[in-house]
């Protein structure tokens, strides 16, 4: 193949990625085919989560859904509960020590309309983390934790994406 039929491969390519551009939009943004997901999503109250990593995925859930910190009156909720597991995939063998560690953390969580309790939507959001792990007894510690929390923003994510699509679903109805 000469550079000729290279190039003109490639400014077809180039055009073809242009003309699609256009295509893609985000799910709540001004154009999108529900502009009003943005103020249906600041209706949703996150109900308290136990635990250290619950309060850290409850303030990003909050500041996902409703960024702007305006107060408006709740027409859903969403519940959360949380587990972890940890599991150490490498062992040293001169040592017999884990020199890794995976920190997996799972969310089931329900949408439920108020006042009437009516479920919208269940699911189950997971998230996989691994670090390393030292000698250091504090260094894992905090690395453990730098590994949830972690997990906890990418949980947050894709539960913020999943109701997105419902909610989204429900407005076009």
């Amino acid at each position: 193949m000469s550079s000729f039929e290279r190039g003109l491969r490639f400014l077809a390519l180039g055009l073809a990625a242009l003309a699609l551009s256009g295509c893609i939009e985000p799910m709540n943004g001004p154009l999108s085919a529900t502009p009003m997901l943005a103020e249906e999503m600041k209706t949703i109250e996150v109900a308290p989560i136990d635990e250290r990593r619950g309060v850290y995925l409850r303030n990003e859930l909050i500041f996902a859904l409703n960024g702007t910190g305006s107060q408006v009156p709740p027409r859903y909720r969403l519940i959360v509960k949380l587990g972890e597991q940890a599991r150490t995939p490498i062992i040293d063998t001169v040592t017999g020590r884990a020199t890794s560690a995976t920190v997996i953390v799972h969310a089931d969580y329900r949408l439920i309309t108020l006042p009437d309790e009516q479920e919208v939507r269940k699911g189950v959001a997971f998230s996989y983390v691994s670090y390393d792990r030292f000698s250091n007894r504090l260094a894992n510690v905090r690395a453990a934790r730098d590994a949830e929390t972690r997990d906890v923003k990418a949980i947050a994510d894709e539960i913020r994406t999943q109701l997105s699509t419902t909610l989204s679903e429900r407005l076009r109805q």
